[in-house]
């Protein structure tokens, strides 16, 4: 018989047996594991989140120093917007006061969250879980450092009176915590961490409409500057963004098929072939 000489390089095989106990694996892959592999996701993600300025580049410091100096503006003209939204108080749904409210306080906030994670878990949704572990984990990383800032900066409400460049670092008066807004950060962490799912544009506009209303509330009742609220939206953005890409790339990385290249010859052919 003539030999006949072949190099496979770019031949992959299926291992039927590992694929089988891939799928075996997936079956039996329970509630409780989902939530201790959810549960390091959203450790990583806050942890992502915070280590991420140590990893920035140049056109991420420019970012940042965009949102300084917008922020920056708008705090020059805080009394002037103030004055503007106040006025608007009056004339203003009070359904829509009442949505902001509860949409953006804490416990409702985590009710929603944990609902939308809680369905994901049960269902083994893996969309609803990636939500729900988006919000929960970036909540959790804007929330500290919004705690932060609110009793280092002490800045005071526009509805105490003693205007915007009133500032009582670390006070424990709530009137004193003003800067940022944390209902505009938690409605609006939920908004675009649910937005980002969809690629529609009508619904993502919906979604982010919804968002706005905490923000806009907190200014009708003289609760907020422009300032606070603005930089609540815009930290909201910038730590679910980040997040989001943690996870994805970590649901990248797991999906990646592994291979495995092995040398084989035969009486009539030789090749290098790749299983995974």
């Amino acid at each position: 018989m003539k030999h006949i000489f072949c190099v496979l390089l770019t031949v992959f095989t299926i291992n039927t047996v590992q694929s089988q106990e891939i799928v075996d694996s997936l079956k039996k892959e329970t509630t409780w594991n989902l939530l201790k592999e959810d549960g390091k996701s959203i450790f990583g993600g806050v942890k992502h989140a915070y280590s991420a300025p140590f990893k920035w580049k140049k056109d991420d410091w420019l970012t940042f120093g965009g949102i300084a100096l917008g922020t920056t503006l708008l705090y020059i003209y805080d009394e002037e917007t103030n004055h503007y939204f106040v006025n608007q108080n009056e004339g203003a749904p009070q359904m829509l006061k009442e949505i902001g409210w509860y949409y953006g306080s804490p416990q409702n906030f985590f009710m929603i969250s944990t609902g939308i994670y809680g369905y994901g878990l049960l269902a083994k949704n893996d969309k609803f879980r990636h939500t729900g572990v988006l919000i929960l984990s970036s909540a959790v990383a804007t929330g500290f450092i919004q705690t932060i800032l609110k009793n280092g900066v002490g800045r005071a409400r526009p509805s105490t009176g003693f205007g915007k460049d009133s500032f009582d670092p670390f006070s424990k008066e709530s009137f004193y915590h003003s800067f940022p807004s944390g209902h505009a950060i938690l409605s609006f962490t939920a908004s675009h961490a649910i937005a980002k799912q969809f690629d529609n544009i009508w619904i993502k506009g919906g979604i982010y409409g919804v968002g706005l209303i905490a923000p806009i509330s907190r200014l009708w009742i003289d609760a907020h500057w422009l300032s606070d609220v603005v930089l609540g939206m815009v930290l909201s953005v910038v730590v679910v963004d980040s997040v989001d890409n943690f996870l994805k790339g970590k649901q990248t990385s797991r999906r990646e098929p592994k291979i495995t290249w092995n040398f084989r010859a035969g009486i009539d052919s030789i090749g290098l072939v790749g299983t995974f």
